[in-house]
């Protein structure tokens, strides 16, 4: 009996050895799920309403089975909702009546003999070892796995299912959805992958460990297995851009000036590049000097096509880029793939238009300032050209200029300079007088021109639109002002103009127009305006290598 009774102690410690060695987790997990189990059956054979408690020796594998009664307050009785389960509990007054050492929190300790377990148990703590056993499992997983965000891994493909990949990875299993996959590359289960963790997440299902080979970091970890420059830190990789499996675009800086970034990336006749090309199957790759100046990076990121020209706007982060005529598609590329992904790289909403576009749109702006200021100020059109040649394009520019700058153009003196300004300040005054009188006409109370950002052309502009209250502004949302998008027929969206459309206000402008409504209106605290403190985290240096793909 001796001896039967330690091979199942024995077997007992193999099976939790095994267990605990074929998932990859701590032998104390498993033993400590056996315990719970054990505890599960014993409470099934005992009664639920009793402590039993189960201890497995982790040396011998002795199972030691008892009942406790725990001493407890007697007001605990009183806070019951049912009558005291007097199977784990004794109150004070009880205890002390049969052990005068008796104190709160002392337990007493009976030993249960050992139990077979029926079929129903043995299903019961069957079920119990499994779900923790893969509890742990998961838990061990995710704590892997977490720390290995931004890593190229290399697996099997498990199964596809919908165009999705799933990997075994050996220790875990991860999936590669299909809009993280390079399009027409084709994987059959058994066949070796290599793929970036973008992401781990913790789900009920177990983690999901998130891979792709279309991420912009998938293509900078292989430059850094390629490159050793880039792989010791010497050579930066700044922004990467992907239009997977066709095109990227890849901006590099050098810490040492001796070391040509572009160069060591490309590699002698081109093998170290060639090698990330050939696991990206073919995708074409341009490797970027980046600078620190945003207009010089930006002519670095439309290569090949040569640029004369850059008018950045910072307000707008949008950039117009003039390119010789015969430059123009290579400079937007085919199905405008090389302006998305500059744009993409560098952060920038790239216009390009041609030296003829650009050299017709000045001369329209000429003409046009002409002939505002020829009837705005009552002058001919010779000091008209003038003051556009000079860089005044609006009156208000005329009227509020320090009078020296208009006096010190050629042929001007001060009188001209201060009988220009009077007849521009005239002028506004007029204009404004006509506005406010067309505003009034349309109904628009006061209290809307008292808004912070509302002038006199948009507060007509919003009575036109029948926004003639403060309620009526508070009650808007940004698109209203700005305009939206619609889908219409063919999956082609239709843009719906905004009330505010011919005035550019940005997202923050328009809502921010808003939000004071809604503060005059007591809606919503003035606090509630200011910025929130940008937190910088951890990792935001490498926000340039985040996915590439929209557009």
């Amino acid at each position: 009996m001796a001896t039967g009774i330690s091979a199942n102690r024995l077997e007992l410690l193999q099976i939790a050895d095994a267990v605990a060695r074929e998932k990859s987790i701590e032998k104390e997990i498993v033993i400590e799920a056996i315990e719970e189990a054990m505890q599960k059956a014993a409470k099934s054979r005992y009664g639920a309403e009793h402590d039993i408690r189960v201890k497995i020796d982790p040396a011998t594998g002795e199972m030691d089975t008892r009942r406790v009664v725990t001493v407890v307050e007697d007001s605990v009785r009183d806070n019951l909702e049912e009558p005291m389960n007097t199977y784990a509990f004794e109150i004070l007054s009880d205890a002390l009546k049969h052990d005068k050492d008796a104190f709160v929190g002392k337990e007493y300790v009976e030993e249960l003999p050992p139990f077979e377990l029926g079929r129903v148990q043995t299903q019961m703590a069957r079920q119990v070892v499994t779900g923790k056993v893969r509890e742990a499992e998961r838990e061990r997983q995710h704590e892997e796995f977490k720390d290995r965000v931004g890593e190229i891994v290399n697996g099997v493909v498990k199964r596809v299912e919908y165009g999705n990949i799933i990997v075994d990875l050996g220790r875990g299993e991860g999936v590669v959805r299909r809009d993280q996959a390079i399009p027409r590359e084709m994987f059959n289960i058994g066949d070796r992958i290599r793929a970036y963790i973008y992401d781990v997440r913790r789900e009920t299902k177990g983690p999901q460990i998130m891979l792709s080979r279309a991420h912009g970091g998938f293509m900078a970890k292989l430059f850094a297995q390629e490159v050793p420059e880039v792989y010791d830190g010497v050579i930066e990789i700044r922004a990467v851009a992907r239009d997977p499996g066709s095109r990227a675009k890849m901006a590099v800086v050098s810490n040492d000036s001796s070391i040509d970034p572009v160069g060591a990336c490309v590699g002698m006749r081109g093998s170290r590049v060639q090698a990330v090309v050939a696991e990206l199957q073919g995708e074409k790759i341009d490797i970027i000097q980046w600078n620190p100046d945003e207009a010089t990076f930006l002519v670095n990121a439309l290569a090949p096509a040569e640029v004369t020209k850059v008018m950045m706007d910072e307000e707008e982060e949008r950039v117009e880029v003039v390119v010789p005529d015969e430059q123009l598609s290579l400079a937007i590329g085919r199905r405008g793939q090389n302006v998305r992904l500059a744009s993409q790289l560098t952060g920038w909403q790239i216009d390009i238009m041609t030296e003829a576009q650009e050299s017709e749109r000045r001369q329209r702006e000429f003409t046009e300032r002409t002939a505002l200021f020829q009837e705005a100020l009552d002058v001919d059109e010779v000091i008209a050209q003038l003051l556009v040649t000079e860089g005044f394009a609006t009156v208000e520019e005329v009227a509020f200029v320090d009078e020296h700058e208009i006096a010190s153009i050629e042929g001007f003196d001060e009188a001209t300079a201060e009988e220009l300004q009077a007849r521009a300040r005239e002028f506004l005054d007029k204009e404004a007088a006509e506005l406010d009188a067309k505003r009034k006409e349309l109904g628009v109370e006061d209290p809307v021109l008292e808004v912070e950002g509302v002038t006199l052309p948009i507060a007509v502009a919003l009575g036109q639109a029948e926004v003639k209250t403060l309620e009526d502004l508070a009650g808007l949302v940004p698109d209203d002002l700005r305009g939206w998008f619609e889908p219409g027929k063919d999956g082609e969206r239709v843009r719906q103009a905004g009330m505010l459309e011919s005035f550019n206000l940005s997202p923050d402008d328009a809502e921010g127009l808003i939000m004071r409504a809604r503060v005059a209106m007591g809606w919503v605290e003035a606090s509630e305006l200011e910025p929130e403190p940008e937190l910088v985290e951890e990792g935001e240096a490498d926000a340039g290598l985040e996915p590439q793909n929209e557009g």
